[in-house]
C-alpha cells in the first residue's frame, strides 16, 4: 500500500480549514460551467461557515469567508462573489517600518520622561515654575529610586542626578529638598512572633478566664454550686 504523508503534500494556504476543504476549493477550478461553479462555490462557503455556526450569518464573517475562498484558490477562482474580489497585492502589502528611538537613557530607574522633563525645565525662564516642578520631580525621583533600590536615596544623590540630567542648568535648593518626604512604601512594623503576644491580647485572654485554677493539678467544676450531689435511696 502506498503511504501518503502530509509532509509530502503541498502546503495549505489556510491550514485552519483543513485539507478536505482545500481539496473542495481545488475541485472548483476544474468546473467549466460557470453556473455550476457558482453553485458549488456557495456550497463550499456554507461548509466553511459550519466551522463557526454562530458567526456564519453575519455580514462581516460572510465577507471574510469569500476572501478566504479566493485565497485558498490562489486568486485563480472565477466566480460571482457578492463582495469585491480581493487581489494579491492588497493582501500582501508590506507594512510600514516603525521608527524606533535610539536615545540612550542615562538613569534607567528614573525613566525616559523624567530626563526629558528636566531638560525642558532647563530652558524655562520663570523661576517659580521651575522650583514648583522640580519639587514634584524630586519627590517622584525618590519614589522611583526606592522602588528600584528598596531604600530611600540621599538628597545629595537626587541633587546630583538633577544637575547631571539638566546639564548644570537647574540648581535645586537642598534646604527645600530636605523638607520633602516620600510617603511611598513606608516601612511597616515587624510582626510579632508566634510565641509572643501583644499586651492587648494577653489582657483580653485574662478577662475571658475570671476564675483560674487555684493549683495547676486541681480541677474545679464550675457547674456544682452547692457541692456534690448524692443519690439518696428511699
Amino acid at each position: 500500500m502506498k503511504k501518503n504523508y502530509n509532509y509530502k503534500r503541498r502546503k495549505l494556504y489556510l491550514p485552519e480549514y483543513g485539507r478536505h476543504i482545500q481539496e473542495m476549493v481545488d475541485s472548483l477550478l476544474q468546473i467549466d460551467d460557470r453556473r455550476e461553479r457558482n453553485r458549488q462555490a456557495r456550497a463550499v462557503i456554507a461548509v466553511m461557515g459550519n466551522l463557526n455556526p454562530l458567526l456564519r450569518d453575519t455580514a462581516d464573517f460572510t465577507h471574510k469567508l469569500w476572501d478566504h475562498l479566493f485565497i485558498m484558490s490562489d486568486f485563480q477562482l472565477d466566480v460571482d462573489s457578492p463582495y469585491p474580489r480581493p487581489s494579491r497585492q492588497e493582501l500582501t502589502v508590506t507594512p510600514r517600518r516603525m521608527p524606533y528611538s535610539q536615545d540612550r537613557i542615562a538613569l534607567k530607574h528614573y525613566g525616559k520622561y523624567v530626563g526629558r522633563m528636566i531638560r525642558t525645565l532647563a530652558g524655562e525662564r520663570r523661576p517659580e515654575t521651575v522650583a514648583r516642578t522640580v519639587d514634584n520631580l524630586a519627590r517622584y525621583m525618590r519614589t522611583k529610586s526606592y522602588e528600584y533600590n528598596q531604600e530611600h536615596p540621599n538628597n545629595e544623590v537626587i541633587i546630583k542626578d538633577i544637575k547631571r540630567m539638566s546639564g548644570g542648568g537647574i540648581v535645586i535648593d537642598e534646604v527645600a529638598l530636605n523638607n520633602l518626604r516620600s510617603d511611598y512604601k513606608q516601612h511597616l512594623p515587624a510582626r510579632p512572633q508566634k510565641n509572643q503576644q501583644r499586651p492587648q491580647q494577653r489582657a483580653l485572654q485574662k478577662n475571658r478566664n475570671p476564675h483560674p485554677n487555684p493549683h495547676p493539678g486541681q480541677h474545679v467544676n464550675r457547674y456544682q454550686k452547692n457541692g456534690p450531689r448524692h443519690n439518696s435511696q428511699k
